[in-house]
């Protein structure tokens, strides 16, 4: 595996990182009933409103505009560094069980914003998908720690992002695999959904937890592994 060095030339230790994960007041990161056409189930676009209104998710998409300020600030950490995302099969598209349609290449379009290798877990692996602008999508039946392991291995040394969803990041958190991660508190109650939280009582006592206050209603919480 290729290194990376600081400015002394000694090895940098490859990281693994959450960024821009929208959470609700009572702790669910997506909604229910996700389809095709509503990747975020019944939550709509409202756990994501503080970023897609954002510059930084306007150059992702090859758009112009967007706001500055707080919101911007957190948002533009999601790229830099990273050289590997991992992802679970609900963050690439909402078939469950068997693939019954492969011509179908998921909900980012010909040309991802990720450019890069990207390891999407199930159970259900099929060939690898190469597309534009340098995102390839490696379909792998693995543990966390196995998918960590490859995952690193294509980074290169540079660091790992968990992508999501909710399960992903949770399995990832129980296993004591994350060493930052960012949270945004969206003001909003679901009610119903999939949780980010659940079974990960006592997990503040491995990280420093800072907070900031957004004048888009929003709360970035990061978490930084002792």
């Amino acid at each position: 595996m290729n290194s990376a060095f600081d400015q002394r030339g000694l090895p940098v230790m490859s990281r693994v990182r959450v960024h821009n994960f929208s959470v609700s007041l009572d702790g669910f990161s997506a909604g229910a009933d996700q389809s095709q056409e509503a990747p975020f189930g019944h939550a709509g676009q409202r756990l994501v409103q503080w970023f897609t209104g954002t510059r930084s998710f306007h150059v992702m998409t090859g758009q112009e505009g967007g706001s500055v300020g707080i919101d911007d600030a957190f948002a533009s950490n999601w790229g830099p560094g990273i050289g590997a995302e991992i992802m679970g099969r609900n963050k690439f598209g909402p078939q469950r069980g068997p693939w019954t349609d492969e011509e179908w290449k998921g909900w980012w379009g010909e040309e991802p914003p990720f450019r890069t290798p990207v390891f999407v877990l199930t159970h259900h692996v099929r060939p690898s998908i190469e597309m534009k602008g340098g995102t390839t999508f490696h379909f792998i039946d693995a543990s966390p720690a196995e998918a960590l392991a490859a995952a690193k291995e294509a980074a290169g040394g540079l660091d790992v992002r968990i992508g999501g969803g909710p399960a992903t990041v949770r399995q990832f958190l129980a296993a004591g695999l994350i060493d930052h991660m960012h949270v945004v508190v969206v003001p909003i109650i679901l009610g119903r959904g999939e949780s980010l939280w659940d079974g990960l009582e006592g997990l503040e006592e491995s990280f420093i937890i800072e907070s900031v206050s957004s004048s888009s209603g929003v709360t970035h919480v990061t978490f930084t592994r002792h």
